[in-house]
């Protein structure tokens, strides 16, 4: 099995595991939009499932699918998925909207 990957640099908040269906779009090599879910989320960025490949410090857009949460966000890591696709830690950096809907107000 193999070691978890060490980062030199701790995140200023945690992660929440959260499964949201979000829209990612912005690869230059692979255009067009990928509807996928993210694994955790936070204020400054989310861990996305993707199939295709993306480049550190890429740009890409990010909008979640219930609510109105959209950023633009750079990749700060892609990393191979056990299986098939990717992993990719992302850094919000123009976050707006909320990712879910208030229960209340959908009523």
């Amino acid at each position: 099995m193999a070691k978890p990957r060490v980062y030199s640099i701790e995140r200023c908040e945690p992660r929440l595991p959260m499964e949201v269906a979000v829209q990612i779009a912005g690869n230059s090599n692979v255009p067009g939009v990928e509807m996928t879910f993210t694994e955790n989320v936070s204020a400054r960025g989310a861990r996305v499932v993707t199939g295709r490949r993306w480049r550190v410090n890429d740009h890409l857009t990010i909008a979640s699918l219930p609510g109105n949460f959209q950023s633009i966000a750079r990749v700060a890591y892609c990393e191979s998925r056990r299986g098939d696709g990717y992993i990719v830690g992302l850094e919000f950096t123009q976050p707006e909207g909320k990712w879910v809907i208030n229960p209340t107000a959908a009523a």
